[in-house]
């Protein structure tokens, strides 16, 4: 089994469209915010716990696995590679989608307008990173620690190809489903 997940571009995602069982890993927020038309949302944090679902889903048509980017679509291939169950990632994700003019749906009463997941991370980190500095300066340099620890979370995070602060600002309430 290869640890690379089979990928397809928007071009050919969109001439297959109805060939698929789509699959949105996003957080609930991102998901609301537009996802591809017929796209079922189970986030990535979900999909071990969804192993059942997925596999049944699979027997029926091929899976799709849609992220903002593809990254973390890829991750959850590779996932559920590893317990048997075939899936592709859309490259470019609703990004690319989206820029290539194909539409996209939405919940009932519209998007809601909720940043991706990496955003929220860059924001998150980079206010920790500051204030672990400022406080470092002002209050008592233990505090630079902070930045230090976040700057070894970023590190763990790219040799892992895993993130736990996406983990935690998932849960947070805009993430989650209404």
């Amino acid at each position: 089994m290869s640890s690379n997940p089979a990928l397809l571009d928007v071009d050919q995602a969109h001439t297959r469209h109805t060939e698929f069982s789509i699959v949105d890993v996003r957080t609930p927020g991102e998901y609301a915010s537009g996802h591809l038309p017929g796209a079922l949302n189970i986030p990535l944090d979900r999909i071990a716990r969804s192993l059942p679902e997925l596999r049944r889903a699979a027997e029926d048509k091929e899976l799709l696995l849609v992220c903002a980017s593809g990254a973390r679509s890829e991750n959850a291939a590779r996932t559920l590679a590893r317990h048997g169950i075939a899936a592709t990632s859309l490259t470019g994700g609703t990004i690319s989608w989206s820029a290539q003019g194909h539409p996209l749906d939405y919940p009932a009463g519209g998007p809601r307008h909720v940043w991706a997941m990496e955003r929220q991370v860059r924001l998150t980190a980079g206010s920790l990173v500051l204030l672990g500095l400022l406080l470092g300066l002002l209050a008592h340099p233990a505090f630079a620690l902070l930045s230090a620890a976040v700057a070894g979370g970023l590190v763990f995070s790219a040799l892992t190809d895993t993130c736990g602060m996406a983990a935690v600002l998932g849960r947070l309430p805009f993430n989650r489903r209404r």
